[in-house]
């Protein structure tokens, strides 16, 4: 478990992985075209299950850098029909604005990974 620390005028902040992982996953799951989250094991479990709010820690790697940013994983479950492309490139886009405004923290990398395809409204 990795913490980032943010040291300011009055004292310091920590932030542990969950914390980072919990604004993660809900910046991506705004997103349209996002049906959620997915387990970044889901293959090798043989596991597709959408994460609900409460683990969203499980669908989202967190990876320390040496200059104080962070690179993140984002493990996601998109909608049948829309462009993968774009919908990837929204979360990438709103997860570092979520990570920077909220936190205050620089994303170096945000990789998007597509675990599954639902069809919805089925």
């Amino acid at each position: 478990m990795t913490v980032k620390k943010l040291i300011q005028k009055d004292g310091q902040i920590e932030l542990t992985d969950e914390v980072i992982a919990t604004v993660v996953g809900g910046a991506a799951t705004e997103i349209f075209g996002v049906v959620g989250m997915a387990s970044k094991n889901a293959l090798k479990d043989n596991f597709q299950a959408l994460l609900g709010k409460e683990n969203y820690s499980k669908g989202v790697v967190i990876k320390a850098a040496e200059d104080g940013s962070i690179a993140v994983d984002v493990y996601t479950v998109l909608s049948y029909g829309v462009k993968i492309s774009e919908v990837s490139k929204n979360i990438q886009e709103r997860v570092r604005f979520s990570l920077e405004n909220q936190l205050g923290i620089t994303a170096q990398t945000v990789n998007v990974y597509i675990q599954n395809i639902k069809v919805v409204g089925e």
